[in-house]
């Protein structure tokens, strides 16, 4: 468990890391380069703690808020940090010039550790004298709730670091999964974007609505991904398991590959029709409460994956 943890910006990701590490038990130290995102960061988080402790995921709010301390500086974040997560825009040349600054000021033993979403660890760490110490870590949104998170060394990344990344992840209550090579997308968002490929080709085509296709995954596909993944799923599928699954389905399959691969981009004209269907169901008005919806029903899920855990085995 990390003695202090500095968070390196306060959006989004940056709030929801703080909260993992804070519920854990450990300071948290919040910085952002914008005072206006630092100032509010807390009470935005208090919103998250409060709909937490409404569906006991957390005992009281005040406990974990008060683990959290907004600082100035990134080295004032530092200063005796055992972990940082960096939580800043999504582009090589911002991160690229935090990490320089985080190596120089961080503790010897220190993981420095990215939330990117797609960019590879390798792209903005190379020349850091402390690069051994570096890798990325990225959470799914929000991680406070979502407790996968991909651990995504770059070629140089000490195995002991990647190891200990591993175990503090734990410690902190999240599902940790190791990338063991740089991948464009990682493997969730490669996992993502092939099921959100082919939903916009179905939807393009003609073959369903956006409002179907969505309903598909969360009434179908959806409810035994939530407990079990893709290999699990056709394991349980046919009477001899994987290989018989393979035997029966392989060659549809194939031939479902061979329609697949062409690339088709997201055109203009497609997405907005998809646009216009969402907030036919969604104004964008609504964008906010429906995400605390989410939120909340995440929160309700995760009590009963818990309780079914308990009593069914995991």
């Amino acid at each position: 468990m990390p003695d202090i943890v500095a968070i390196a910006g306060a959006g989004l990701i940056g709030r929801a890391w703080a909260i993992v590490f804070a519920r854990a038990g450990c300071p948290v130290r919040l910085w952002d380069a914008s005072t206006e995102a630092l100032t509010g960061a807390v009470d935005l988080m208090r919103g998250n703690l409060e709909d937490m402790a409404a569906q006991g995921l957390i005992e009281a709010v005040d406990p974990v808020a008060n683990r959290v301390t907004p600082v100035s500086t990134l080295a004032e974040a530092l200063d005796g940090a055992t972990w940082m997560q960096e939580c800043i825009a999504e582009q090589v040349e911002p991160k690229a010039a935090l990490f320089i600054e985080a190596d120089r000021w961080a503790e010897p033993d220190a993981i420095l550790a990215s939330s990117s979403s797609a960019i590879a660890a390798s792209r903005f760490t190379e020349d850091l004298p402390g690069r051994l110490r570096c890798l990325v870590v990225h959470p799914v949104n929000p991680p406070y709730l979502v407790p996968l998170v991909e651990l995504c060394p770059a070629p140089w990344t000490d195995a002991a670091v990647l190891q200990r990344a591993r175990q503090t992840m734990e410690a902190v209550g999240m599902v940790p999964v190791t990338v063991n090579k740089e991948v464009e997308g990682f493997v969730l968002n490669r996992l993502q974007g092939a099921l959100l490929t082919e939903a916009m080709r179905l939807v393009a085509d003609g073959v369903i609505s956006a409002e179907d296709l969505d309903k598909t995954v969360k009434d179908g596909l959806g409810l035994r991904w939530s407990f079990m993944g893709p290999f699990e799923t056709i394991d349980l599928n046919a009477p001899g398991g994987v290989a018989d699954y393979c035997a029966r389905y392989g060659p549809f399959y194939e031939r479902l590959q061979e329609q697949q691969a062409a690339h088709r981009p997201y055109d203009t004209a497609l997405v907005a029709r998809i646009e216009a269907e969402r907030r036919a169901s969604l104004p964008e008005r609504g964008l906010g409460d429906r995400a605390v919806w989410r939120d909340r029903r995440l929160m309700a899920l995760l009590n009963h994956k818990r309780a079914a855990t308990d009593q069914h085995g995991s």
